[in-house]
């Protein structure tokens, strides 16, 4: 049932406002730019509990003549972005003013930092909410906006160039992603049944998928997915990744790998499938994007030495099982697609504020110069070896329920030789990030280490709380997701039930 409300609006209204606030006082204190933060998201996730709490009732918000529209797949994501924002601001209390006080303009860098981490937040929750294809890519646009500079925050020479590759790669994919819109458009707007209707409306045009010329939507879908998939990240689209999560500062790396990227999945949700089920041709090629992007992505995780390189290319692997459940177009697929998608947000989070703590205390992130830092470290070395763990697949922690449903998914499909893929992948992922965890926590100390942790905090390597609390919070949600997948499972299958219908034309 469709119920008119302010909460979709809300949703994104207040991490916007909050963020100009922020951005406007550029001289305020560090204390006032966060305060201002984690209020506001704290206040953006009520607001997207209690658009949870209305969807599981079996209620679809709506305001502005539909023009905001909010079900199940626009809560699970907005509870996602909001939760992941509130951990990463919290995170960020002690962890950016150290980064920067030697600065001489610090109080205005905290400004831009906490005003476009919320801006992004904004426009993220804007994008999830729309029913317009129009305000689907601006708002999609806007979120690489603020994340350029949020990646370029360092101003350092390889942020720099990490930032100009990241904005020139994804705004051009984006672009791709629109022409591909244009073209539903055109093909939808001269439809006898469309005539009176607003066109532009992604629920009116569920209603025609089937009715719209076959060449167009083929080439349609080919540009939506190139184009959304630069921004998830996808295999060959996926050059910006690597740099961008490397060089940006640990919370905004655990805020690109958590949620901009899933933002690029969501589009593909929210567009492609719309007509994947009625052509198969869409499916396959979905699939094979997917399996590449599993494949190159570990195999170049494998090989790196830096922590948080080593972090951005498992995320182009991990993309490629969510695009690849997305693109099915079944239940099952769809299902696991999105409990994925939940699962590599919150132990991706966890991976890489675990080594921004790692960098924070030792000021390296090579493996190779680092080791034994098990009784230093003890609860980060927990947190990372659980965020290892769960990331390949192993029981009882969430990403094994998930990766078990798209393998079950994907063989259902008859795609065996993608199954065989995820499988091969996630072997891999394994073998990649024990190996991490040993090499980092229980290797042998290098003598950087050992003058490292000598100098940090007199020796004992400690962490100021603001940065432990939120890894140790999702450390818990992996294993209680894990071990209680049901939890989560009402929200899902009311995401996974929006998709389908929008499938089915049922609006």
């Amino acid at each position: 049932m469709m119920v008119e409300s302010w909460l979709p609006i809300l949703v994104f209204a207040i991490p916007t406002i909050c963020g100009v606030i922020s951005l406007s006082f550029r001289r305020a204190s560090a204390l006032f730019h966060s305060v201002i933060a984690v209020l506001g998201l704290a206040g953006t996730f009520a607001i997207s509990v209690a658009i949870t709490s209305d969807v599981l009732r079996g209620n679809v918000l709506v305001a502005l003549n539909n023009a905001v529209y909010a079900d199940g797949l626009s809560a699970l994501m907005e509870l996602l972005g909001s939760c992941m924002g509130m951990l990463v601001a919290i995170y960020s209390i002690r962890y950016i003013p150290i980064h920067v006080a030697r600065r001489p303009d610090a109080p205005q860098r905290l400004s831009t930092y906490y005003g476009l981490l919320l801006l992004f937040l904004g426009m993220m929750n804007w994008t999830c909410v729309t029913n317009s294809i129009v305000w689907l890519y601006v708002t999609l646009e806007a979120t690489t906006l603020a994340t350029v500079f949020l990646v370029t925050f360092y101003w350092e020479r390889r942020s720099l160039e990490a930032g100009y590759k990241y904005f020139m790669l994804v705004t051009i994919g984006i672009i791709f992603s629109l022409f591909g819109l244009v073209l539903i458009y055109s093909g939808a707007v001269e439809l006898p049944e469309m005539q009176g209707r607003d066109v532009l409306l992604i629920t009116e045009l569920s209603r025609i998928g089937r009715k719209i010329p076959r060449s167009v939507v083929l080439l349609a879908n080919a540009l939506l997915i190139a184009g959304f998939g630069a921004k998830a990240g996808l295999v060959p689209f996926h050059a910006w990744l690597p740099d961008a999560h490397a060089e940006a500062p640990a919370p905004i790396s655990a805020l690109l790998s958590g949620i901009v990227i899933k933002v690029g999945a969501y589009a593909i949700a929210r567009t492609a499938t719309i007509f994947a089920p009625q052509y198969p041709p869409i499916i396959v090629f979905i699939a094979i994007m997917a399996s590449l992007s599993m494949v190159v992505g570990i195999l170049m995780a494998l090989v790196q030495d830096d922590i948080k390189r080593m972090l951005a290319y498992s995320s182009v692997s991990q993309i490629g099982y969510v695009v690849e459940g997305l693109g099915l177009g079944t239940y099952l697929g769809i299902y696991g697609g999105l409990f994925h998608l939940a699962n590599h947000t919150i132990v991706k989070a966890l991976l890489f504020l675990s080594a921004g703590a790692i960098a924070h205390v030792t000021g390296t992130r090579k493996m190779s110069e680092l080791g034994g830092l098990v009784h230093r470290m003890p609860v980060t070395a927990v947190c990372f070896f659980i965020g290892a763990l769960a990331i390949g697949g192993l029981p009882p922690f969430n990403v094994f329920m998930s990766k078990f449903t798209l393998f079950a998914a994907v063989a259902d499909a008859g795609l065996i030789w993608a199954a065989v893929i995820a499988v091969f992948t996630g072997l891999l992922t394994v073998a990649c990030f024990v190996r991490a965890a040993m090499r980092i926590f229980w290797g042998k100390p290098s003598e950087i280490t050992q003058a490292a942790l000598a100098y940090a905090n007199g020796g004992e390597g400690r962490l100021p709380m603001s940065m432990v609390i939120p890894m140790v919070l999702l450390a818990i949600l992996t294993v209680v997701i894990g071990l209680y997948p049901g939890l989560i499972h009402p929200l899902l299958d009311s995401a996974t039930e929006c998709i389908l219908k929008v499938l089915r034309g049922a609006f």
